[in-house]
């Protein structure tokens, strides 16, 4: 069941260090109103440019203090070509690839604003995935 999805976005005038409060606060308002106790991130990728690893682990940062400050989490990670290759089948999948096959498991025709969101189901999907069959080999 798709529940929603949305984007933070910020105009490019404020700071990168005043976007973290923005992160956490929105962050933890948005997601006030689900109970869950899973929360799955795509792993950090190789970037070439240090300053976005820097910054895209520090918003990452922001986020898990957000939902993790009233309820307790298990954090789970999945690597990129993990996530494509639950979604399609294909661990190189392009991202067309991605939101066409989410739209077809979800029977839903999605309107993703941005890749990051449809990446954002993609990995909720891969984590339901790969709890249930952990939950299967348990029992």
């Amino acid at each position: 069941m798709y529940l929603g999805s949305g984007v933070l976005k910020f105009s490019a005038e404020i700071d990168f260090l005043h976007r973290l409060p923005e992160i956490f606060k929105k962050t933890n308002q948005h997601f006030r109103q689900f109970d869950f106790d899973i929360l799955s991130l795509e792993t950090l990728i190789n970037v070439k440019n240090i300053n976005s690893l820097a910054k895209l682990a520090q918003a990452r940062g922001a986020l898990v203090s957000a939902l993790s400050r009233d309820r307790s989490l298990m954090i789970k990670e999945y690597s990129p070509n993990l996530v494509k290759s639950c979604v399609t089948g294909f661990g190189h999948a392009d991202k067309k690839s991605v939101g066409k096959t989410l739209s077809l498991i979800f029977r839903e025709d999605f309107k993703f604003e941005t890749d990051d969101e449809s990446d954002a189901l993609a990995i909720a999907y891969c984590c339901a995935v790969n709890c249930m069959a952990n939950f299967k080999e348990i029992r």
